[in-house]
């Protein structure tokens, strides 16, 4: 029987987060590394056939010409444990697959992404011209490879915020809007989400860019019976407010502020240093105390630049908060990681689980996997065990109805 192979297309595939998951992929199935971080390694999902990471074929697009020559080494330096061994056995083929990367869109992304694209031509054509070319794209990496399917997965810098209006809110009105080139009514974002359902992908959007899955996008993946999902990766200071915030309501205690410092490097700190770029992650890093307890204590999410710290994110946050007898005290919390590491593991679960869910027949968003995300669209529930339950339901019932005789 023919092995069945995936394609997983990245979309900002020179950037860390890509480069990551693509390094750690490749250690992995060269039995190089262990897959700590990865969810659906673990016994639960274990009779659920999901793809073999030794299936996929890694592809994608980024504004930017080539990746640093030390990139693998960039990546293997955030892992002390992984030595020249490690990087001398995977180093051709992530320069292999490096190479077939193809050349993506920066459309209405602000000038902070504009300039990362100096040597990407502008975009003179229609928005349909631009939508072809995606797609074009997306066939010939399936053709070449191939392939029996595809994932694409958003990891792009990034996008300023998209007003959405009518145009984006039905499938009708979005191609109207597309046939008059209203281009101002999406960013690159849209662009490639639209694309990949048109071609029948299942989409994944991992950045706090709005404009990807807007509702227009939604209702084409319900009709073209694709599964999707977003928004924004939960993988650090968001990923530990879902699970505090529950305490304090737990406890009937009332939380009177929040406050949380986040310093960053890395090219996604120096996007997000400008700040239309910035009020994206915000929107979504901070909404989600108001959705656990039930009622808005003062909150703010300051997020800045630190150019030295490069991969390395931390976040100090201070909780102030009532007790009985009106009494106020404190807590505090310093998460540090590297958040492409943190981020790597769950991309390579998402593209498992969203293959899976393709094959099953899915369409439209995926709610089981509302742990992964900071706003996890369709989804009213932000407690992290609370979500994970979603996901571990899903993966029982899933393998009931597999195991279940024909």
């Amino acid at each position: 029987m023919k092995e069945k192979k995936l394609g997983v297309w990245l979309i900002g595939a020179l950037g860390s987060i890509s480069t990551t998951v693509i390094v750690g992929a490749l250690a992995l199935r060269k039995g190089l590394t262990e897959a700590t971080g990865m969810i659906t390694t673990t016994e639960v999902f274990s009779g659920l056939a999901l793809v073999d990471l030794d299936a996929i074929v890694f592809g994608g697009c980024d504004i930017r010409d080539r990746a640093t020559p030390d990139a693998v080494r960039q990546v293997l330096n955030l892992a002390p444990g992984l030595g020249h061994s490690v990087y001398a056995a995977i180093e051709a083929e992530f320069q292999d697959i490096v190479r077939g990367f193809s050349k993506g869109t920066a459309r209405n992304c602000g000038d902070a992404i504009q300039q990362l694209a100096a040597s990407c031509p502008s975009r003179d054509g229609s928005l349909r011209d631009e939508i072809s070319e995606v797609r074009k794209c997306l066939q010939w990496f399936r053709q070449e490879h191939s392939l029996d399917e595809m994932v694409v997965v958003n990891l792009a810098s990034t996008e300023p915020v998209l007003e959405i209006d009518d145009r984006q809110q039905n499938l009708a009105a979005f191609e109207c809007c597309l046939d008059r080139n209203q281009v101002e009514a999406v960013r690159a974002s849209t662009i490639y989400a639209y694309a990949a359902v048109k071609e029948g992908c299942p989409y994944i959007n991992f950045t706090p860019s709005n404009a990807a899955l807007i509702p227009a996008v939604l209702e084409l993946a319900e009709s073209n019976r694709v599964p999707v999902m977003g928004n924004d990766g939960k993988t650090g200071e968001t990923l530990v407010k879902s699970v505090l915030a529950p305490m304090f309501s737990c406890r009937n205690l009332e939380v009177l502020s929040w406050e949380g410092f986040n310093i960053l490097g890395n090219m996604d700190g120096s996007i997000l240093n400008h700040p239309e770029n910035r009020e994206s992650k915000i929107k979504t890093k901070d909404r989600i105390l108001a959705e656990i307890l039930g009622y808005a204590p003062h909150s703010r999410v300051h997020i800045d630049y630190v150019p030295s710290l490069d991969d390395q994110k931390t976040a100090w946050d201070f909780i102030h908060f009532k007790g009985f007898l009106g009494a106020r005290m404190s807590l505090q919390f310093v998460w540090q990681g590297y958040d492409s590491i943190l981020a790597a593991p769950l991309i390579l679960d998402l593209v498992r689980l969203a293959e899976f869910a393709k094959r099953r027949g899915e369409s439209g968003l995926m709610p089981h996997l509302a742990s992964y995300f900071k706003a996890p669209l369709g989804v009213t529930e932000h407690r992290l065990y609370e979500q994970y339950r979603l996901l571990l339901d899903y993966a029982e019932q899933a393998e009931q109805r597999t195991s279940k005789p024909s």
